[in-house]
Formats: C-alpha cells, structure tokens, sequence
C-alpha cells in the first residue's frame, strides 16, 4: 500500500510509545478519601471490598502508608452515631467532633500530608439529607449555608488544607469563602463539588456512613436528593455552576460521579482555568471490586485504564478509593 503516513510507526517500541504519550498518570494525581469512625478497630465495609472505616488511632498509620506511597491528600468522612444526629447536623460543627480531633491527628503525626474535608450536614442528620429538612419536607438553602459555614471554620481551625463543601446549596462557596476569610483563613482552600448530579452510583457510599435519606417521627422526608443535586441529564447547567463556585472564591472545581460523566470534566476544562477534579465514586469502586472477584476483568488494567480516562478528559485530580493500589501498581510497574 502506498500510505504517506502510519500512525503505527509511533506505537512500535515502548519507547516510542512513551515519548509520544500525551496523558499521564501519577500518586500525586490522587486524593484518598478514608472513612473514620469512634471506637478501636478497622470495620471492612461490606458494598466496597478492601475499602474500611478507621479508627483514629489506625487512621494515622494508613495516612501513613499512603504518604510513603506518593499520595499527598487525604479526604476524611465520618461515621456518625445515631445518638449524635439530629434535624440540624450541629454536630458538624462540635469543635471535639469526630473530624476535628482526625484533622488534629494527622496534622501533629503525618503533618506533610494534605487534608481536605467533607462539608455537608448528611452524616450528622438524621434525616439524612445534606441541608436542614423542614416540617414540610423541604431542604432548606440559606438557613443550611449558615451551618456549613460553622463547619468549614471548625475544620479549618484544626488544620484543614482544603474545605470541600458537597451539599450543593446555591451560594455556599460564597458564604464559605466569607466565613473563612473573616476568621483569618483566608489561606484556606475550597474544592467545590461543583457538578454533583443526584446519582445512583452512591449507594455504597452511603452504606459506609449509613447517611441514606431516611423517613424520621412522621416527617415528608425527600425520597432522594434531586432537589439539590444535579439531573444526570443535564451537561450545559454544569458549566453554570462552574461559573457561579469560580465567581464565589471556588479554588478547585469538582465533578461528581467521575466515569459517567467525563464528558462533564471535558466541558469544564474547557470553560476554565481552575484545576478540575474527578471523584471516582464508591458505586465505579464497587463494580471494578466486584468484576475482579469474579475474574472477569484484570483488576490493575482496569483501574489505571479508568483513571487515565480521567486525566484524559481533563482532570488535573482524582478522588479515588483504588488511591492506594493504583499508586502502588505505579510504582511496581
């Protein structure tokens, strides 16, 4: 055949591969969210095989692990006690609360690593749901924003690095952003999860923090979280969220899932020059975990092949529980 060009000639050697490569794949890339819990042992949680909830004392030396692996940010969440959940969440704010005494743990014995935080009420609500429920069934906005702003001020008065506000109220990251500078944190970082669609891929998730909307004394409490999170059937309104966390002091931009909407990360990293991460949820965890047990896929290949995509599409981070595995697998070759 008399072909002028063959882009076979650069996939030949591994060498060539390489030189040519154009997305690339590192520890660093990675945010590790860790589950933590009161109490002294590791809990395996049943929906995400070799993910666990930590206790404190264990925590440190997973955070550890993950350090000396190359990962340099974790995200914690709690799992709350029933007896500590109320309409409001306030708990979220308990100055002694679960995640402030986690932060101030890992800041005094692994304090190189990043640390970023969970702001929503969901953990601490015992209704469930990321904002305040009202009488009516209502997930309230602004009387919600009040609270997150206590939260990320508790969190950043122990050491937060990044606050991450995932209760997709309108003017958070604003509110926040406020409250923080007006306390004197004004070197405090948002990562806005700025495109979180109301998603059936959390169910694992929400296992992990038995943080599922829940009916409680006879309240409308809203099935889901449609009314707040995002329509998976919409790509444009995520470019005005962008938009919006950007105009508000927004740092870095977040979408949620990551798999099934890369080309939500594609639109965003078009439209702006913020660093833009990819939260590679607990249901994509749980399928690739699932598949690999069965021994219908390659558990390594999968798992890099995915995070790449991420990258790919336009991620700069990649909140991901495989963090551990795959930056090991990196390493190993």
């Amino acid at each position: 055949m008399d072909l002028t060009y063959r882009p076979r000639r650069l996939r030949r050697t591994t060498s060539l591969r390489e030189m040519v490569c154009e997305n690339s794949i590192s520890p660093a890339d990675f945010i590790y969210p860790l589950f933590v819990h009161e109490g002294s042992e590791v809990q395996p949680i049943g929906a995400m095989p070799g993910a666990n909830r930590w206790s404190l004392d264990l925590l440190i030396g997973e955070v550890q692990r993950a350090w000396d692996l190359g990962i340099r940010c974790v995200v914690l969440f709690p799992k709350v006690s029933d007896k500590l959940k109320t309409e409001d969440g306030s708990e979220c704010f308990n100055e002694n609360g679960l995640i402030p005494r986690a932060i101030k743990r890992l800041k005094e014995e692994v304090p190189e690593m990043a640390v970023m935080t969970d702001v929503a009420l969901d953990p601490y609500s015992c209704d469930g749901h990321d904002g305040i429920v009202s009488p009516e069934g209502v997930v309230l906005n602004d009387e919600t924003i009040s609270l997150l702003c206590r939260q990320a001020v508790v969190q950043a008065q122990v050491g937060a690095d990044l606050i991450g506000p995932s209760d997709m109220m309108d003017g958070r990251v604003g509110a926040i952003r406020e409250a923080l500078d007006d306390e004197g944190f004004e070197h405090v970082g948002i990562i806005s999860y700025t495109a979180k669609y109301s998603s059936a891929y959390y169910g694992p998730f929400r296992e992990a923090l038995d943080s599922a909307p829940r009916p409680a004394g006879g309240k409308p409490i809203p099935k889901d979280k449609s009314t707040y999170q995002m329509d998976p059937a919409n790509a444009r309104e995520a470019i005005t969220e962008a938009q919006l966390d950007e105009q508000e002091g927004a740092d870095i931009l977040m979408v949620k899932p990551g798999l099934a909407y890369l080309d939500i990360i594609y639109r965003l990293r078009e439209e702006s020059q913020l660093p833009i991460a990819a939260y590679n949820v607990s249901g994509e965890f749980a399928m690739v975990k699932a598949a690999a047990e069965k021994g219908w896929i390659n558990e390594r290949d999968v798992v890099l092949e995915t995070l790449l995509s991420f990258k790919r599409a336009g991620a700069d981070l990649i909140l991901t529980y495989h963090a551990c595995d795959a930056a090991r697998w990196l390493r190993d070759g």
